[in-house]
């Protein structure tokens, strides 16, 4: 838990927004170098996802900001401040993480007045602010309460309330909802959400591997993947217009066809099908390219760019049914409504998907088709 700025008066959220500058950051443990000159702004009340899978750099970067990693090279920033050099309490900043962390020994309130404490914010201000933060959370109910007396969500919200006590103007969030069922899950973003909205000058880095609280919470995300940043963007660009088959893979299912760029502007070959794109800037006629379709635009039925093949594999998923369908030697998916009568394994089907749903990205050395 990272300890509370030096000083902590006025409202909940800092009085003046504070964003975060990472100039090349990296970090290395000997000669394995884990941040590798990440170069990203977190605006003033900015919500910032960093997504990647396990060893991609995210939670470094993160703990870089904290101030728990030094880094070998490059600067970081919080409000224009360079704190590449301080220690964590005198960076104004909160943090939860996915342990919850709270004294087990000490009531909800104490716990929330922990850092207030650390401070030595006047006894008189403290009372207040742990009692504002609570009410902020929807904890005050449970200030005489110990930890073990709760569920994991009203911990973790806890662990939220003893962040935001300290008014930070930046809130690290390492992985917050990892350890919760995903009904708590579900309704701990629907907090955070919130939250955000009532601590608009809070600006926010938020680590995680989950696609649906990146895409939920964000306002932009940053794509990390092998210690390296990938792609940023908001979570419906990189949704509708991925940039990297990475990327397009990682946020949300795709679809990745191996296809070749054909003579016109906006039409590749997949197999011996030609299909319609929405256009083909950037690939060379007769280039290596990969075609990419959210599994959700595609199609069961005749309609346009058809692709024919043998059902594969069929799951049923409550509102709807995935296909998995064998098109030239590749699979398909297609995330249909629940379907009254479905094909069986077996069955030769058709699916379809509109020119303007595929999205054509260079092909990736080494990436599968």
């Amino acid at each position: 838990m990272a300890a509370p700025p030096e000083t902590a008066v006025g409202p909940v959220a800092a009085k003046t927004a504070a964003g975060i500058r990472f100039d090349h950051v990296s970090v290395a443990y000997g000669d394995h170098t884990v941040l590798d000159g990440l170069d990203l702004t977190v605006e003033p009340g900015e919500v910032m996802a960093l997504l990647g899978p396990s060893g991609s750099g995210k939670t470094t970067a993160l703990r870089a900001v904290a101030g728990f990693v030094t880094p070998v090279s490059g600067r970081v920033l919080i409000g224009g401040r360079d704190v590449t050099a301080l220690p964590p309490y005198k960076r104004g900043i909160g943090m939860v993480v996915q342990s919850y962390a709270l004294f087990p020994h000490l009531r909800v309130a104490d716990n929330v007045a922990f850092g207030l404490k650390a401070r030595k914010v006047p006894r008189a201000e403290i009372e207040p602010r742990v009692t504002e933060a609570l009410e902020l959370t929807g904890m005050a109910g449970y200030a005489r309460r110990y930890p073990r007396e709760l569920s994991g969500g009203q911990q973790q919200r806890v662990a939220i309330a003893r962040a935001l006590a300290i008014r930070p103007g930046v809130l690290l969030l390492d992985e917050p909802l990892s350890a919760l069922d995903a009904q708590l899950r579900s309704g701990m973003l629907a907090e955070l959400t919130r939250l955000h909205r009532e601590l608009p000058d809070v600006s926010i880095l938020y680590v995680t591997h989950d696609q649906v609280e990146a895409l939920t919470l964000a306002d932009r995300i940053a794509v990390m993947d092998r210690a390296r940043l990938r792609d940023c963007g908001t979570p419906r660009e990189l949704y509708r217009a991925p940039r990297t088959e990475f990327t397009a893979s990682f946020v949300g299912n795709a679809n990745l066809l191996p296809v070749t760029a054909g003579p016109g502007d906006a039409t590749v070959t997949f197999g011996n099908r030609e299909l319609a794109v929405r256009g083909t800037e950037g690939v060379a006629p007769g280039a290596a390219a990969t075609l990419c379709v959210r599994p959700h635009l595609v199609g069961l039925g005749e309609g346009p760019n058809a692709l024919r093949g043998r059902l594969a594999e069929l799951q049923w998923r409550g509102a709807t049914h995935r296909l998995y369908v064998e098109v030239a030697g590749h699979r398909v998916m297609a995330d249909v409504r629940e379907l009254r009568t479905a094909p069986a394994v077996g069955d030769e089907v058709t699916l379809h998907f509109a020119p303007e749903d595929g999205v054509l990205l260079p092909a990736e050395a080494g990436a599968d088709g």
